[in-house]
């Protein structure tokens, strides 16, 4: 097994193992799943009402195929949203919007910087969220370059 190869899979189990994160309903921990570019699972653990970090490890699925780890802080702006769409007082949606890494491993190893920008729907007495997001990542290594991440997905809350 290569080191690539044993370091994705280290990557994968902590992310697993984060997997049982957010702060929905008085639960800290969620987990689910990414569609989209990547496709995989995910994971989110609150830090506070406001600031949470998230985790992902996922499949790419463009020409440049490979498989994807990321993690990001996030920062939620719960009223913006609420009162944009006139959100009832039980059901939430936060925007939220952070900054973090990715791996990407494939024929071209890729480390790059992730900005996001996304919003998540908290259903009204239910474990449940759904969320739209979009992130740009700019590649640093092997050399610098643009790409666009775009994902929907949702998870439960644990």
């Amino acid at each position: 097994m290569s080191k690539l190869t044993k370091i994705a899979l280290i990557a994968l189990i902590l992310a697993a193992g984060l997997s049982s994160q957010t702060l929905c309903y008085g639960k800290k921990y969620g987990s689910g799943v990414i569609l989209g570019e990547p496709s995989g699972f995910s994971g989110k653990m609150w830090r506070d009402e406001n600031i949470a970090f998230d985790c992902g490890a996922a499949w790419s699925l463009t020409d440049d195929a490979g498989f994807n780890i990321h993690g990001d802080m996030l920062w939620h702006n719960w009223k913006v949203l609420d009162d944009a769409f006139d959100v009832d007082d039980s059901s939430r949606l936060p925007l939220y919007y952070g900054i973090g890494g990715r791996l990407k491993a494939g024929d071209d190893t890729r480390l790059g910087l992730r900005f996001v920008v996304g919003a998540s729907y908290i259903f009204e007495y239910a474990p449940f969220d759904i969320f739209l997001e979009i992130v740009p990542v700019m590649d640093v290594v092997p050399k610098t370059e643009l790409d666009m991440n775009a994902s929907f997905g949702g998870g439960f809350w644990f």
